[in-house]
C-alpha cells in the first residue's frame, strides 16, 4: 500500500472513530469534542489537496511505506 492510499485510510479511520465518539446519537458516545478532531483532519486533507504537504506523509516515509507501487 502507497503513502497515499494510507493517508486515506488513516483519516477515514480517524474521522469515523472521532465521529462515534462525538456524535450524541451513538452508543459509544463520549463528548461533543471529539468533533474538532473530525474538523482537524478534514482541514488538513483540504490542506493537503492544494499544497501537496502532509504530516501524516513524512511519518509514514520515515517508517518506511513506499511511496508508489
Amino acid at each position: 500500500m502507497t503513502i497515499q492510499r494510507m493517508i486515506l485510510v488513516i483519516a477515514g479511520s480517524f474521522i469515523m472513530v472521532s465521529l462515534a465518539l462525538g456524535v450524541e446519537g451513538s452508543p459509544l458516545f463520549i463528548s461533543k469534542w471529539f468533533l474538532a478532531f473530525t474538523a482537524f483532519v478534514g482541514a488538513n486533507l483540504f490542506q493537503f489537496g492544494f499544497t501537496k504537504v502532509c504530516p501524516m506523509g513524512y511519518i509514514l516515509k520515515k517508517l518506511g511505506v513506499p511511496e508508489s507501487a
